[in-house]
This record gives structure tokens, sequence and C-alpha cells, in this order.
């Protein structure tokens, strides 16, 4: 800890990660399921871009969003897994405020990119179902392009807005945080400075860059599904149902998890079960994201089928 000059109260310079709990005898058991479920990810992720950059079949807008969002899931599982299995060998929980910040900086860089490329998804879904005379005028490759280098960079500048306001915020203790990440809510319920501007900021980003892109997506699918109802063809509705399934599940998934998280009333009573949420939208999204669209996707596999052809690793 450290003495800020002229002041009574002393800075903390790292934070504790209560993480799971003081469950010493399951750390081991933790480590190699989180390491199995982390390999998995990378895998399943890196398989997915490899297909969408090397199969020329798949070269159209839904899947350079697909592969944009399984790039994004490697880095989104490794902003937190492999800090979280160190956490587990070493038992070491003490991360600096620096690094907190930076954690939290990257994580909700990607949650922010995340749920835009949702919503970007799902408009391209809604051009493709209930526009399709003009998807492709609409949905080409250069607005693909701008529209994901825009994402990100915005997602960016928002974030590097939020972290200099914390930056600003002393610490003082306690310094515990009852999670196996950097929470910033938690991390601003610490500060024992004034957080008022940070709170005010946090609310705005919450609503811009993550019910906005909710209510969009919300939308997109209530068009969608009532331009499918209207299709008289059987065969017709399961084929528009049948490309847009996936999406509807990593959405469903996604946003059920995110918004119960941060819908929960934040008691003692309810810490485990916001913990629990936590691990499926920050461990396990990534993981199922690629196994939803692998697994679902007849083009998908096609490619993989076609991928292992080339290499003469099927007959």
């Amino acid at each position: 800890m450290e003495k800020k000059e002229g002041e009574n109260q002393t800075s903390i310079t790292d934070f504790i990660l209560l993480g799971l709990g003081a469950l010493p005898e399951l750390q081991i058991l933790f480590f190699l399921l989180f390491l199995g479920i982390y390999v998995l990810t990378m895998a399943t992720n890196l398989l997915i871009v490899v297909l969408v950059v090397a199969d020329q079949e798949l070269h159209t807008p839904m899947y350079f969003f697909l592969g944009n969002l399984s790039c994004l899931d490697i880095c989104y599982s490794s902003t937190i897994t492999p800090r979280l299995l160190a956490s587990f060998l070493t038992g070491d929980r003490a991360v600096s405020v620096t690094g907190c910040m930076v954690q939290f900086y990257w994580f909700g860089v990607l949650l922010t990119v995340e749920c835009y490329l949702l919503a970007s998804m799902s408009y391209d879904r809604y051009l493709a179902i209930c526009k399709p005379l003009h998807y492709v005028s609409l949905m080409n490759g250069r607005f693909c392009m701008y529209l994901a280098v825009g994402l990100w960079l915005s997602s960016f500048i928002i974030l590097a807005v939020i972290i200099y306001l914390v930056s600003q915020l002393t610490f003082c203790g306690p310094n515990e945080i009852d999670n196996f990440f950097c929470d910033l809510t938690q991390m601003i319920n610490l500060s024992c400075s004034d957080a008022t501007l940070v709170k005010l900021a946090m609310l705005v980003f919450s609503f811009t860059n993550i019910i906005l892109p909710f209510l969009f997506t919300l939308s997109s699918y209530v068009y969608i599904i009532s331009a499918i109802l209207r299709i008289s063809s059987t065969t017709g509705k399961r084929k528009a149902f049948s490309t847009c399934s996936s999406h509807v599940i990593v959405v469903t998934i996604y946003y059920g998890t995110l918004i119960t998280v941060y819908m929960l009333p934040n008691t003692e009573a309810l810490r485990m079960v916001d913990k629990f949420v936590s691990i499926l939208y920050v461990v396990l999204t990534p993981l199922i994201n690629p196994l939803i669209y692998s697994l679902r996707n007849i083009e998908v596999k096609e490619a993989l089928r076609r991928t292992l052809q080339k290499r003469r690793l099927l007959p």
C-alpha cells in the first residue's frame, strides 16, 4: 500500500480476486476442467476462422461476420481464462490495480464488439430474408469490412474513456473482488473517492452498447419471424428458419446470461448464482458459439469436408 501525499488515505496497489471460493481440494479439478474448455474453445474457433478464410464458398457476409465472431471469442476467452488457470495452480489471487483495469479494458472492448457484431449478423439475416432483392447491393464486401473496422475502433475509444475515468478514482481498501475476473462494478464500489461520473458513464455505456444492440437484434428478428410466417411453402419456411436458427440460439444464450448477471441484485445470497452465470457468458459462450454454428450448419460441415479432402485427410 502507498500513502498519498497530503492525504490520510492509503491507496491500495492490488486487488484480491476471490474466484470461485476457498475450495483448495477442488483447485486441480477446476484447473483441468477450465483448461479443457479453453483448449476446445481455441481449437473450435480457430477451425471456424480457417474454414472461413480458406473456403471460397464461405466468402459471404454471413460467414465474414461468423469469422469475426470466432476471432472475437478467441480473444474474449484469452482475456480472462489464462489468469484464472494460473490462480488455480499457484493460489495467487492478487492482481494489480493497473492489471485489473487492463483486463477489464480488453474484456469491455470485446463485449462491446460482440454485442454490435451480433446485431450486425441479425441485420444481415433481416436483409437476406425480408429484402432479398436489395441484399447484394446493401450487404457487400466493402460495407462489411467498413462495419467491422468501425465496430472495433469505436469500442477501443469508448472503453478508453471509461478506463480513463476509473483511473482517476482512489482505492484505499477493502480490496477484495468477489469474482474470478476484474468486475468493474465491484471495482467502482471499492473506491473511496466520488464515483458519480464513472457510474453515469457506465450507465450510458450499458445503454448504448448493450441495450441498444439487443433491442436492434430483437426488432430484426421480429421482422424476420413475421416474414417467415407469411411464406406459404412449408419447405420455404423450414429453409428460412434454418438460416437464422443458429444465430437466434447464440443471441439468446449470450444476452440471456449477460442480462441475468447485471439484473440480479448485488446481494450475498445471489453472489454464487452471479458467478455461475458469469462463467456461462465469459468462459462457456466462446466455446458454445462455434459448436452451435458448426454442428447445426450444413455449409460449415461441407466446407470442413472439402478442406480435409484438399489436404488428403479424407477420401
